[in-house]
């Protein structure tokens, strides 16, 4: 069963930060800058999070928010498109 998660970072070298969001464009749906959206199965989020630890760095910083059904269907987006283009979940976010 996959489930829905939210991956932001602050990553303090340059390099770094390429690697990992090159990783993640790999997982998911670059949402902005440092935000992906990913929508994996159990052993997936291990690999992810096992390919993220080999990058990251204690002065870096990754949050991984998993998200419920009714939580993204609170999602809204100011900037006049869908905050979740092609959902998979086929919500709405008006």
């Amino acid at each position: 069963m996959r489930s829905t998660y939210l991956v932001c970072y602050d990553i303090r070298d340059d390099k770094r930060l390429r690697k990992i969001a090159k990783t993640l464009e790999g997982f998911g749906t670059r949402m902005q800058y440092s935000v992906f959206r990913c929508y994996l199965t159990p052993t997936a989020m291990q690999e992810l999070r096992w390919q993220l630890a080999k990058i990251i760095e204690p002065v870096d910083d990754l949050l991984v928010i998993g998200l419920c059904g009714p939580c993204i269907d609170r999602i809204r987006s100011l900037n006049g498109e869908s905050a979740w283009p092609d959902d998979p979940h086929g919500t709405l976010i008006l």
